[in-house]
């Protein structure tokens, strides 16, 4: 699908390039060959059109025409250098033919990374007067990219492919890579012969079709890949373009062609409870519609859909969308991520790193090497988009380059290519080279269990930013079996809650600012307790300044969270427990860790808690639960807490 595309440009270039009152030749037999040709290219009959051409030739070797409808088809063909050899022999029979020769024929030294002599065509083009307004402009956006070319190859980033080995690559085209956020599960679009279809037969939708396979990483290396079974993967459609939320629960991917969608694409997505991946369902409206939808790809704060589209309200042939998914499970009206990502070009397969900060696309839309190159792009402090950055060359080349993804540490990219002589397309990976990495990413994992059963247990995630107190996760734990994964960007300080009806919500402070090992994983089970008389939960994220009993700004996170558990559960009668360490008397510790739950107790009652409900104490250092002789111990038992004395 995405093949045709690039070549849009140059068929648009083609088609009406040359109007000339007469032919170039007198020859009656030369000109009803090459009409014969023209014939049988309309009907895409490419070899016995240039049979057809050649024997015209034969009669007249400067037949200007035939030379120009040759290179047409070898260009469509993609053989550009035998292109160039058509367009050369124009110019060397008359070179005021016109211009837009030189405009094709550096267009296709570009094609090739032949950069130089696609300056010199496209300098040649400007130079001419009276020149079509359109087609100048695009010449010198093209000269741009030949200058970007030059640069490019004399100023290489640091790259070196490794072939993700034959247990993911084979003699078929393998593509478009997802990846988990704790590396162990990837899934890649394979296309694959039709029943009874030769592989080696030319790719059609009668011969092949896109099916999704999903491999795992086991003893330092990956599985062979297995399809990702019947509920996903059909017969009769391409499933592909692909994308996993960070935790691997969730697969968004594209299906074209279906009876009853809304549009020639549209995404569906299918969550995956235990090991086994619910019945897909169409996104709809108003991510699908009528237009063409695809290139999915799922946030890692579990909120944004990003994708691809040429629907109502594009700048150009492809855009990128995004979409939010609201709180009550619709998605918003898709907005256009903007001017500075989008281009009158083609942008598409878009890749929201998990700092959901960095996003990586495809584009023949920016200055680039020619075709499809890679770039990335960071959100500014006010949700807008910086300018994009090219990869660079050899990462981009002269080809097309699309479908990147980078790893959550940000150290590994992964995307697929043909720039080998195999021409299929392969997964590889490479180091991504510093200035191109994304935030350093951490992530949380483990299983949400009751703590009495020890059966998982379907509750919700909230990672809050303790300094903007702003919630940037939401996620749920596995139906089934209660695992869950969350991303954590580092320098920063999270409350990390954890709630589900009927038990005790938990409470996690995750302070990742100026970490040793900042990408290093948790790896973290949660037991829940059933609601009930005489249980204690630690409030690890409320904020006292030293010896004082004024709450920090950042407490407000954990107290709003206690605030809605109470609402929630409005038989609950609790006393809030202040604790301190050691340091200090007896007596100045029982009166600053009985203000302190006093300021707590305050806050719930500014914010419509029932006086009744509520109680408060201070301990002092009298119930320790660490020991006071290390400065840890003593941070574990500077606590403060709610404990249900009735229900």
């Amino acid at each position: 699908m995405n093949r045709i595309i690039i070549i849009i440009l140059t068929i648009v270039i083609n088609a009406g390039a040359f109007t000339q009152p007469d032919y170039s030749t007198k020859s009656k037999k030369a000109i009803a060959l090459f009409e014969e040709a023209q014939a049988s290219y309309n009907l895409m009959e490419y070899d016995k059109a240039i049979r057809l051409l050649n024997e015209a030739l034969a009669k007249d070797e400067k037949f200007i025409e035939v030379y120009l409808l040759q290179a047409q088809i070898y260009n469509e063909n993609k053989e550009f250098e035998e292109e160039i050899k058509r367009y050369h022999k124009v110019i060397e029979i008359n070179p005021d033919y016109s211009p837009k020769v030189y405009l094709l024929q550096g267009q296709s030294y570009l094609r090739i990374g032949k950069y130089e002599e696609a300056k010199h065509l496209f300098e040649k083009f400007i130079s001419f007067p009276d020149l079509d307004e359109q087609l100048k402009v695009t010449a010198q956006r093209m000269l741009k990219c030949a200058d970007f070319g030059v640069w490019a190859i004399a100023n290489p980033k640091p790259f070196a492919l490794v072939n993700l080995g034959e247990n993911i690559n084979s003699p078929l085209n393998e593509y478009w890579t997802s990846l988990t956020a704790d590396e162990q599960t990837m899934i890649i679009t394979i296309l694959i012969p039709r029943t009874g279809v030769n592989p080696d037969s030319p790719v059609s939708d009668k011969t092949f079709q896109e099916d999704l396979y999903v491999s795992h990483f086991e003893n330092n290396e990956w599985t062979k890949v297995y399809n990702i079974g019947p509920e996903i993967n059909t017969e009769q459609f391409n499933e592909g373009t692909q994308a996993f939320s960070v935790d691997g629960k969730y697969l968004f991917y594209t299906v074209c062609n279906k009876p009853g969608d809304f549009g020639r694409c549209d995404i569906y997505y299918s969550m995956k409870v235990g090991e086994k991946w619910l019945i897909p369902e169409n996104i709809g409206p108003p991510v699908s519609t009528k237009a063409w939808e695809s290139h999915p790809c799922f946030s890692s704060d579990g909120k944004t859909l990003y994708f691809a589209s040429n629907r109502a309200g594009s700048r150009g042939e492809m855009d990128i969308w995004t979409s939010t998914l609201q709180s009550n499970g619709n998605w918003s009206e898709p907005v256009n991520i903007g001017d500075s990502i989008n281009t009158k070009g083609f942008e598409m397969s878009p890749f929201i790193h998990p700092d959901n900060q960095t996003l990586y696309f495809a584009s023949d839309g920016h200055i680039g090497l020619g075709g499809m190159d890679i770039y990335y792009s960071r959100r500014t402090a006010d949700g807008t988009w910086s300018s994009p950055v090219n990869l660079g060359y050899p990462i981009n080349t002269w080809h097309d380059e699309k479908g990147l993804i980078v790893n959550a540490r940000g150290v590994l990219a992964y995307f697929a290519s043909n720039r080998f002589s195999n021409q299929k397309d392969d997964i590889f990976s490479f180091e991504l080279y510093r200035e191109a990495r994304p935030c350093i990413v951490t992530y949380v994992k483990g299983k949400i269990y009751d703590r009495n059963t020890n059966k998982g247990l379907d509750a919700k995630i909230e990672l809050s930013d303790l300094e903007s107190r702003q919630i940037v996760v939401e996620a749920n734990s596995d139906k089934e079996n209660g695992k869950y994964l969350v991303c954590l960007p580092t320098e920063r300080e999270y409350a990390f809650n954890i709630f589900k009806r009927g038990y005790m919500f938990h409470s996690e402070n995750f302070s990742l600012k100026n970490l040793d090992n900042p990408s290093e994983p948790y790896y973290m089970d949660f037991p829940l307790v059933p609601i009930r008389e005489n249980e204690i939960i630690v409030l690890k994220n409320i904020f006292f300044e030293t010896d004082s009993y004024e709450l920090k700004p950042e407490s407000e996170v954990e107290l709003n969270k206690l605030v809605g558990f109470l609402d929630e559960n409005m038989n609950i009668h609790i006393e809030i427990r202040g604790h301190t360490d050691s340091t200090g008397t007896k007596e100045h510790n029982e009166l600053l860790s009985l203000n302190r739950a006093k300021s707590v107790y305050d806050y719930l009652l500014t914010h419509n808690i029932e006086q009744s409900r509520l109680s408060y104490n201070g301990y002092g250092f009298s119930i320790p639960v660490a020991s006071n002789e290390t400065p840890e111990g003593r941070a574990k038992n500077r606590r403060t807490e709610f404990k249900i004395i009735k229900l």
